[in-house]
């Protein structure tokens, strides 16, 4: 389809850039003209409604005529700028004119051959970017004839397609020939491949994510890096793998040839809150019970377990994160639930991760740790290195749900560390050194290493996670079922659920998710004195306790004095209050209160001890260890190593009894302290 009217569409593509006015009657592209000219930028950047309330026919062609119209209006760009400013031509040999914000935005799932050729938009996660290249646009060939030896250009008219192609007769000469490539005389634009994904959000539930190669050209390369969302704007196209020949397959793959990129820096742009649903979300935070509403709205078709609840709630709203110059202090809050097998764990993570505006759910069996951060992949039509990102990244800037976390291979397991602390995902595979945000609170679930939770022992041996993942956590909750009183209640409320009955007061999933949306991304609460006050009283009351008793353990450590403070502001989101006050410090000291003497409690002394989740072991049990090796040391000084009965017996004259010595023994050996120099006969390292 030609374009009627050439010349028309340059005069009015120039009027538009010269005369169109904003709303407050000033000529708005004259000055990005200017930056052009002075800062000799390649691009300039046209907003569609600008050109559709211009003229219709102009925006008509560009949506479905975009192919032939666009090179017209940026020769017409370029000559202008020309006539501005001859000089221009040194440095910038083309312009760009790039179209955003075009209405109608496309499903991945839904493009269909009716839109080719055709400008559109698509938002999606950009997963993969190949390193950039150089793509030839202008050729210059040297006839080999030795009667015309004479140089051009080709194609004489327009640009190189993606597929080089030789000339077949020389345009000097009109003789066919030999044609040789001169490099150096030939113009090139960097060009650089990437793969866009649907987002997690949109995929139907049992279906794989569909992907759509793009293609990003010239000051578009490296404009966005794995894991950032993006909506692209640009012309589908069509190719086949291999050439055309007789008997090829008629069945060509879509491509998109990008014109402009958008990067969406804001967390959750993917929620659109309209004006109604900011009223609605307005009048629902007056209400003074409104924490207890939306804990009440997580997973309400589960009974009971409330400070699990609170704890998701806290999770999903989260704290505020603090850019330091020397470094990043997350607000993402962790959350750890471990619990007897049937007590809803994955239901409740199920709900989460459908209530949250941006969340990925795995489960440790089916994650490893490529696919959890992120992969050096080879391509396999060119053997190309590229980068792509995992569920932590894609996860950015919302919740990163792993089930069965406890099933995960230890090395895939290690992965999640610096994701955690840092939030960030650091890759150095195959030549390419990458960093990538991993900014997402990771909440994780998980069964007991004994099958059910034995309150007898410690949680570092309840749980079959290494301490350097445990104290990463925020809250870590014990789901444990116990028969009781509570049973009828249980019974009764399951049976309604299955009858259909609907619990009343609680929030509608979309309005949740929406109020969830518009708390993280406006509400930003700021700690008022009286808060700070009683988190620091908190804390330095616990840690005095540790300092009078010489004997006594460590109650709390910065890093819990840290979480008090996220969950201080979690708690404030919750009300859209931008204030942390008093009473939101102390429903954030009861939870912590609640996580301590649950979890962080010595299970032989019965104080509350955080080193049981920090390094795995309380002081009590250090202590033993340490009266252990030293009876193995007073016993090698006299032989050659400690006899495992006589470590026991001089133990039990100390007061540690048998069964700890073997444990301990066990735990030494492994930790590599001592070694096994005889059988049952034992040597310090």
């Amino acid at each position: 389809m030609e374009v009627p009217k050439q010349i028309d569409y340059r005069d009015l593509f120039i009027e538009f850039l010269t005369s169109f006015k904003d709303d407050r009657g000033k000529i708005k592209y004259v000055e990005k003209i200017n930056e052009m000219i002075a800062y000799r930028k390649k691009s300039i950047i046209i907003e569609f409604n600008d050109l559709l309330s211009f003229n219709e026919n102009l925006a008509d062609q560009i949506v479905n005529n975009t192919k032939s119209i666009l090179p017209i209006l940026e020769g017409a760009l370029y000559d202008y700028l020309l006539q501005l400013d001859p000089t221009y031509e040194k440095e910038v040999d083309r312009v760009h004119v790039r179209i955003v914000n075009i209405p109608k935005i496309s499903q991945l799932r839904k493009i269909r051959s009716s839109d080719i050729n055709k400008l559109v938009a698509i938002d999606g996660i950009l997963v993969k970017a190949t390193p950039i290249k150089e793509r030839v646009y202008k050729a210059t060939f040297k006839h080999l004839h030795p009667d015309c030896m004479q140089e051009f250009e080709w194609p004489e008219d327009g640009e190189m397609p993606e597929i080089l192609e030789m000339p077949t007769v020389c345009p000097k000469c009109g003789k066919p020939g030999q044609f040789k490539l001169i490099p150096e005389k030939t113009k090139l634009v960097d060009w650089q491949k990437a793969v866009i994904q649907e987002r997690p959000e949109e995929v139907p539930s049992g279906q794989l994510p569909r992907q759509l190669e793009i293609i990003l050209e010239d000051d578009l390369v490296d404009s966005a890096r794995p894991g950032d969302r993006v909506k692209v704007t640009g012309i589908l196209e069509i190719k086949q793998d291999s050439q055309i020949k007789r008997g090829a397959k008629a069945v060509f793959d879509i491509y998109m040839k990008v014109n402009s990129i958008e990067v969406s820096q804001k967390v959750l742009d993917e929620v659109t809150i309209s004006e109604e649903d900011e009223k609605r979300i307005k009048e629902l935070a007056k209400d003074p019970w409104i924490r207890e509403r939306i804990i009440a709205s997580i997973a309400p078709s589960i009974y009971g377990h409330w400070e699990i609840k609170e704890a998701l709630a806290l999770a999903l709203f989260g704290g505020v994160p603090k850019n330091q110059p020397d470094s990043r202090i997350r607000g993402d809050i962790h959350v750890l639930i471990i619990g007897d097998p049937g007590t809803a764990k994955s239901q409740m993570l199920q709900f989460v991760a459908r209530v949250a505006p941006r969340a990925i759910y795995t489960t440790g069996k089916g994650s490893t740790a490529a696919g959890l951060t992120a992969a050096v992949v080879r391509e396999k039509g060119t053997g190309d290195y590229y980068l792509e990102a995992g569920a932590l990244v894609l996860a950015d800037g919302g919740v990163a749900v792993i089930d069965e976390i406890d099933k995960m291979r230890e090395e895939d397991r290690v992965s999640i560390h610096e994701a955690m602390e840092q939030q960030t995902v650091s890759i150095a595979k195959a030549g390419i050194v990458a960093k990538l945000n991993a900014r997402a609170s990771v909440i994780a679930a998980g069964n007991p290493k004994f099958g059910r939770y034995i309150a007898e022992r410690p949680v570092s041996d309840n749980i079959n996670l290494p301490t350097t993942i445990l104290s990463r956590f925020d809250l870590i909750f014990i789901l444990r079922d116990q028969p009781g009183e509570q049973d009828k209640e249980l019974a009764n409320y399951i049976v309604d659920v299955h009858a259909g009955k609907v619990t009343k007061n609680i929030i509608d999933i979309e309005l949740l998710k929406k109020y969830i949306a518009y708390a993280r991304k406006y509400v930003n609460p700021k700690i008022t004195d009286e808060a700070k006050k009683l988190i620091v009283d908190f804390f330095v009351e616990m840690r005095k306790k540790s300092a009078e008793n010489p004997d006594s353990p460590i109650l709390i450590t910065p890093r819990q004095l840290e979480a008090l403070i996220r969950i201080s502001e979690a708690y404030a989101r919750m009300a859209l209050k931008p204030l942390v006050t008093r009473e939101d410090a102390e429903r954030a000291i009861n939870i912590m209160r609640i996580f301590l003497e649950s979890v962080g409690v010595d299970i032989e002394s019965g104080k509350i001890d955080i080193d049981t989740i920090m390094t795995g072991k309380p002081k009590s049990a250090r202590e033993k260890m340490m009266k252990v090796l030293e009876i193995i040391d007073s016993l090698t000084s006299s032989s050659e190593c400690a006899r495992l009965k006589e470590i026991i017996k001089e133990a039990q004259q100390i007061g540690i009894e048998k069964s700890n010595v073997e444990k301990l023994v066990v735990d030494m050996r492994k930790s590599g302290i001592i070694y096994e120099a005889k059988p049952e006969c034992y040597k310090k390292v």
